[in-house]
């Protein structure tokens, strides 16, 4: 069996992608945190790259044991995996189109918004690497929905306002049904306190609550609705279970790479983006038959 190094930049949204596809494999697999020893440094390893100089000094951490593969995911890891795998003689992988870097790796997964070129060594893929695991966290006691609200980031605000008309519009729609709800770690106390306000069936504060029921709303509610802030939380939403998928729109100034990965899933049927109303989409994803395309 494959011995697995996974580099992690401590950001769950990567190392999920990076552990999925190692557990997708079947592989023993370490995973250790990796940083550049200065901010500055990151701006070499661009320069290094194209140079061809690979050097571990750049970095807090030492490996000494022997892996038949390196994974990163985000562009702090990228560097890094090359270094790594070309000191061990191991492939390198990496789980997203590494930009700035040299295409040179020996798998690249590239999501399709990222608009990545055609080389013999880049697999594109329409999602994040997702693996799903119910924990029984929830248990839905009859027919049920599920919501998942996130939070601000650098492209998208959550306006209270706005998940508010939302919420309302679900509550009505789906009366009757079960409604099961969760924020996230990026969810501001104001939209916390909001969806504490409804009393929903089934609720998870993050804040005061730090666990993860979304497998498990993935695998036994009827709709799944989740706000457009995360990538990952829709990756995981299209690739498991039954559930219909709702993304719930946020405000943006402009469109950009994220807005451009959830319309093309809309376009194929994995999602429907909330528009007033809703229309059942719940095509679903196997990134194993990506993986078909990998010689490990």
């Amino acid at each position: 069996m494959s011995r697995v190094l996974i580099l992690s930049d401590e950001r769950m949204g990567h190392l999920n992608q990076s552990l999925a596809f190692v557990k997708y494999v079947d592989a023993v697999y370490d995973v250790v945190p990796v940083k550049f020893r200065y901010k500055w440094y990151k701006a070499l390893s661009y320069i290094l790259d194209k140079i061809g100089i690979y050097t571990n000094k750049l970095f807090d951490v030492q490996i000494d044991k022997k892996y038949d593969m390196v994974v990163g995911t985000g562009s702090t890891t990228s560097y890094a995996t090359k270094v790594f795998a070309k000191k061990m003689h191991a492939k390198s992988v990496v789980m997203m189109l590494p930009r700035g870097y040299r295409y040179d790796f020996d798998i690249i997964f590239a999501q399709s918004h990222d608009n990545p070129p055609i080389q013999e060594n880049i697999i594109k893929i329409p999602a994040n690497f997702s693996y799903v695991e119910p924990k029984g966290i929830y248990q839905a006691q009859k027919k049920s929905i599920g919501i998942v609200i996130g939070g601000d980031n650098k492209l998208f605000t959550l306006s209270k306002e706005k998940l508010q008309e939302q919420l309302d519009f679900l509550k009505q729609y789906y009366k009757g049904y079960e409604i099961a709800i969760t924020t996230s770690p990026r969810s501001s106390e104001e939209i916390e306190l909001l969806v504490a306000s409804y009393g929903f069936d089934y609720e998870v504060i993050f804040s005061k609550n730090p666990i993860n029921p979304i497998p498990d709303l993935l695998e036994q509610c009827e709709t799944v609705c989740i706000t457009g802030d995360s990538t990952s939380m829709i990756s995981e939403a299209i690739s498991y279970g039954k559930s219909n998928v709702v993304v719930l729109p946020l405000e943006r100034k402009e469109e950009n790479k994220f807005t451009r990965f959830i319309d093309s899933l809309e376009k194929e049927g994995y999602l429907h983006i909330f528009n007033g109303d809703i229309n059942n989409k719940n095509k679903k994803i196997d990134f194993k038959t990506y993986l078909k395309e990998v010689h490990l």
